[in-house]
């Protein structure tokens, strides 16, 4: 897959553009008059303005394969571990990872924040995102159909970020009882148009802002292929529907959490993984499980070698070589003896360090990100989860046993009872399907139940209840001091 090359001309006079984003303003100014010509120029005609959303996705893929927020919330949450270390004069000893310092111990900061290269990227894709929409309308080598389209992709990139910084910076929907609690800024203009410094909206108007962008980009798509590589790498008006449907779980709307999900099972073309090839298809070295509705594939060079691949955090290779993160005995317990699922981890013994003593201990590295794995933003068991719990919201408990009992069986596992609670079920459920895939931390504060992390933690704050000031991230300082109206979270 060559389709995320060629890109680095239009994203280098982009980031003129937004320079001051990560510098100094007054520098923007001094130097936009150049850079106007360079962006008017670049995105005037089809190619360019396709280049320029190539760039995006580069960008987007790049957020998300970050060393810190890809195993954020499975960290935090309690579903990773640290592995000990492989080599070396520490050989067998425990070192938390330098990405992850600071907030593991739900002590991140300000000024040198774990995320700061999330929250800058995050934003900068959001930039090139409203430049793309700023530019398109005006396109003269374009048909309505290819512009409505560009714009939609656009759209849904600019909603899918902002809905990640709101997941980290802001609490949950239902802190307050009416959302009023601080949200994010949602930037809806580029940085082209002017210096902003806008202030954080609340919850409920971030959301709404989600929303509208979603909804809008899914009037517009069209069945127009812009761009070059594997149809699911992209935006559709499908996975569209799949952010959607999560946003409205996350605001706890759940008669529109169920319709969403519901109209994607039903409707998308996309069947499950079924219990004969469950094993196989995440073992696939190379492409995504068949129930992706989006993957933001890793890129490769012109000789076809692979970069930015989630092996590089989970991946085994020999006892010793292997990397920093493996699944915790929490999660691993709660699996049934029966339930294949447990055949998705790769059981190897490792030297560790015990009473000055190297001994083997066994370590479960996930099979879902061996190989040359990509970013799974949505896939198809997910929509299943959020119906049953839109369902079980909505009273509707057959419909709620079913969901859970078709992802259940599929695993070969029991299948509920009478006698289960069925909010926990659908919880722990959630945590074992979607392990390693960004849920567990993000669900647990959404239901307000307590952190408790028990194998193998090494931080200082072990466990952590809910709610807590600690369950966001601190803006990075230098943000906060650029933008006097942008709120730092309390106790940062």
């Amino acid at each position: 897959m060559n389709y995320l090359k060629n890109t680095k001309q239009c994203k280098l006079l982009i980031l003129l553009g937004i320079f001051c984003l990560l510098q100094s303003c007054s520098d923007f100014l001094e130097q936009e008059p150049g850079t106007q010509t360079s962006i008017d120029e670049q995105l005037s005609t089809k190619k360019g303005v396709l280049q320029a959303l190539n760039g995006v996705y580069g960008d987007i893929r790049d957020v998300v394969n970050g060393p810190a927020f890809i195993v954020y919330s499975d960290i935090q949450g309690g579903n990773l571990k640290i592995t000990p270390s492989s080599t070396g004069t520490i050989k067998g000893e425990f070192r938390i990872p330098t990405a992850i310092t600071n907030f593991y111990s739900f002590d991140d900061s300000a000024d040198n924040s774990n995320l700061l290269a999330f929250y800058n990227g995050a934003y900068e894709a959001i930039n090139e995102a409203n430049l793309i929409l700023e530019f398109t309308d005006a396109l003269t080598d374009a048909t309505e159909s290819e512009k409505n389209q560009i714009k939609a992709e656009a759209l849904t990139a600019r909603a899918y970020m902002h809905f990640l910084i709101n997941q980290l910076y802001s609490q949950n929907y239902s802190y307050t009882n009416d959302a009023s609690h601080l949200g994010i800024v949602y930037n809806k203009r580029s940085i082209k148009n002017g210096l902003q410094y806008p202030s954080r909206e609340t919850a409920a108007n971030t959301y709404n802002y989600i929303i509208n962008d979603i909804k809008t980009a899914l009037d517009l798509y069209s069945n127009n292929v812009l761009l070059n590589g594997p149809a699911y790498s992209y935006f559709n008006k499908t996975n569209t529907k799949a952010l959607l449907s999560r946003v409205y779980l996350s605001k706890n709307d759940w008669r529109n959490a169920y319709e969403t999900a519901d109209d994607i099972i039903k409707n998308s073309g996309i069947t499950l993984m079924n219990s004969a090839n469950l094993i196989a298809e995440w073992e696939k070295p190379d492409l995504p499980v068949s129930e992706i509705l989006l993957e933001f594939s890793i890129s490769r060079n012109l000789e076809g070698a692979a970069s930015s691949s989630l092996f590089a955090y989970f991946g085994y290779t020999s006892p010793t070589v292997y990397n920093n993160y493996v699944a915790s005995e929490d999660l691993i317990n709660l699996y049934e003896t029966s339930d294949m699922r447990k055949q998705l981890f790769l059981v190897q013994p490792l030297q560790t360090l015990i009473n000055l003593q190297l001994v083997d201990r066994n370590y479960y590295f996930t099979k879902k990100f061996q190989g040359n794995p990509g970013y799974i933003a949505f896939r198809l068991s997910e929509q299943y989860l959020i119906r049953a719990e839109a369902a079980l919201k909505l009273d509707n408990i057959v419909q709620a046993k079913t969901d859970i009992n078709t992802i259940r069986e599929r695993a070969n596992t029991s299948l509920l009872t009478d006698s289960e609670i069925l909010e926990d079920a659908i919880f722990l459920e959630r945590r074992k399907e979607l392990c390693f895939e960004g849920h567990l931390f993000f669900d647990t504060t959404r239901n307000h139940k307590n952190i408790s992390r028990n194998d193998g933690c090494l931080s200082l704050n072990c466990s952590i209840d809910y709610p807590s000031l600690k369950f966001v991230l601190p803006i990075p300082r230098n943000n906060t001091n650029i933008n006097t109206n942008l709120k730092q979270n309390e106790s940062y």
